[in-house]
């Protein structure tokens, strides 16, 4: 069993190891080429992120999802070298939104450059991975398009909030499904699709990067609340901070509701009020960490990645397959 990729997937077949560690080599290089520019100081804005590291997550999963079909077919790398740009340019505004200061354990490009130049960067990431993505094709254009539709419907929603008279947890899954589960299922299915797997193959892999998405986010969502800065790479609580309410929230909300006990009531009470403060932020961090809205909300993680699992099982008994289980699992350890 061996560990390949920042995320830490153990994979058990030498060949299909070779085969991933090959494809993230690859989609390494096809990053640093595609954020290279005339002008150095975009070059190295454009490379803060790719540079910093990260999971790789997205292309870890298109190259699983292509040993269905040919693994070596030409758009696999160039398809998982657009998901991953297309990514990193949602991290670039997001740090904007939520005028984050550390990003994957380094500045943040918003706190080293400033808003615009941050939100510049990441549109001429989006740019980037559009170019990449005409030479695959016309169906690849609509399918990224409809994702990326998605996500910023995701984003929006986030934003808005849950109209009057919708469960605020029901209403979270859709943001989670929108920002997180599309681009994650376009990993899926560009790998399935660009290695010619059969298109029943194709669809499972497509759910499956649906729902092991939302399970990711969610454990982020855990993460931001029970992790310290050297485990998730940004400043802990920062949700909490921006007011921006994250599973483990809603959970306390609605045990609130459930049950309207006192200290309940305080703690929601202080996450609600002004967490500017460092001494009401660090205190409101430390009293979710133990409270058992945390667990449910590991235990939301665990139900997705469940359900993720489940939609695999379709798909014949093989090396790859097993590897996208331990995906699973992975991401159920990253909750704790």
């Amino acid at each position: 069993m061996t560990v390949v990729g920042p995320f830490g997937l153990s994979v058990r077949d030498q060949a299909l190891e070779a085969d991933v560690q090959a494809g993230l080599a690859a989609v390494e290089e096809g990053l640093l080429e595609a954020t290279k520019s005339e002008v150095p100081f975009i070059t190295e804005a454009a490379q803060h992120l790719v540079r910093a590291g990260g999971k790789r997550f997205r292309p870890l999963l298109v190259t699983l999802a292509a040993q269905f079909g040919d693994p070596y077919a030409p758009g696999v790398v160039p398809s998982a070298v657009v998901v991953e740009l297309t990514h990193l340019a949602t991290l670039y505004h997001d740090d904007v939104m939520d005028e984050a200061d550390v990003r994957r354990g380094v500045p943040s490009a918003n706190s080293r450059w400033g808003n615009s130049v941050a939100v510049l960067t990441g549109d001429f990431l989006f740019a980037r991975a559009s170019h990449i993505l005409a030479d695959l094709g016309p169906e690849a254009v609509r399918i990224q398009a409809e994702a990326f539709e998605r996500l910023v419907t995701g984003q929006i929603l986030e934003t808005a909030g849950p109209r009057d008279g919708r469960d605020p947890i029901d209403h979270y899954m859709d943001v989670l499904s929108g920002k997180t589960g599309s681009l994650i299922a376009v990993a899926g299915r560009f790998g399935a699709m660009m290695s010619g797997a059969d298109e029943t193959v194709v669809d499972v892999l497509t759910q499956y990067g649906e729902r092991l998405g939302v399970a990711f986010q969610l454990a982020d969502d855990v993460l931001d609340i029970a992790s310290d800065t050297r485990e998730s790479g940004k400043t802990p609580g920062t949700d909490l901070r921006e007011g921006i309410p994250t599973m483990p929230v809603l959970r306390l909300r609605e045990r609130v509701e459930r049950l309207g006990l006192a200290e309940d009531i305080a703690l929601s009470d202080l996450l609600a009020s002004d967490l500017s403060d460092d001494a009401r932020h660090a205190e409101a961090l430390a009293r979710l960490r133990v409270h058992p809205a945390l667990d449910q909300a590991r235990r939301d993680t665990v139900r997705y990645a469940e359900d993720a699992r489940a939609t695999l099982a379709p798909l014949p008994e093989c090396d790859a397959k097993a590897a996208l289980v331990e995906l699973c699992d992975a991401v159920v350890h990253r909750a704790g």
